[in-house]
């Protein structure tokens, strides 16, 4: 084959892998040790899932290695994940079960702590707590104001029990359903929405708190 030849041979076979879906690439992996497929399945999830990760746990350097396991559990558990399945849930349930390892490793982990200053009361200028809990990472225009209403949501965020932390990590920050987030910690539906409707209470008494001592 020459190397034009090969060369097409490749973009090829690139462009089928990125065709198919998430599932279709696990059971490739497992059924044929495909291992392009598995090293798209990691350019896919990259960015997100060290992004929720580095939530969770607040440390970068923990967050990389709890990504690393997550992905090696991924290969030695993919035999276990059933044709039929959503891989994204099932991804989500292996990456919690690996921070919730790493903390128990990392016995002198603490929340960070947030000097906030007087003017996040704000006067209304901008932003309610909906928005800077949601909000993507903030580009150079977003005002310095904004930004430190994301910071003490994010704070507020890792002072909730861990079972309402995590449905606002996969809910709101890491956009899942309530399906996928229900099959991610192995609760129902209901109980996922549930959760949600507390931690958005006890978040709003808190921002609610900081403005009045603010």
């Amino acid at each position: 084959m020459s190397l034009a030849s090969e060369s097409e041979h490749l973009t090829t076979v690139a462009r089928a892998r990125l065709g198919r879906s998430d599932e279709q690439l696990v059971l490739a992996y497992r059924g044929q040790a495909d291992s392009a497929a598995f090293e798209e399945l990691v350019h896919r999830y990259e960015r997100e899932l060290y992004s929720y990760l580095r939530r969770y746990l607040g440390d970068a350097a923990m967050a990389e290695d709890a990504f690393q396991a997550t992905f090696l559990q991924v290969h030695l558990k993919c035999g276990q994940f059933e044709e039929g399945r959503k891989f994204r849930p099932w991804l989500y349930t292996v990456a919690t079960n690996q921070a919730i390892d790493a903390q128990r490793r990392n016995r002198r982990h603490r929340l960070p702590s947030l000097n906030r200053r007087g003017n996040l009361a704000g006067g209304g200028e901008t932003g309610s707590l909906a928005e800077a809990l949601v909000s993507r990472e903030p580009d150079a225009d977003t005002n310095l104001l904004f930004q430190e209403q994301r910071q003490w949501a994010k704070w507020a965020v890792r002072r909730l029990p861990e079972t309402l932390r995590k449905v606002v990590l996969l809910v709101c920050y890491q956009g899942l359903k309530y399906r996928e987030a229900a099959e991610t910690l192995g609760i129902p539906v209901g109980t996922v929405k549930s959760r949600l409707h507390a931690a958005v209470e006890k978040l709003n008494e808190a921002w609610d708190q900081s403005r009045r001592e603010d």
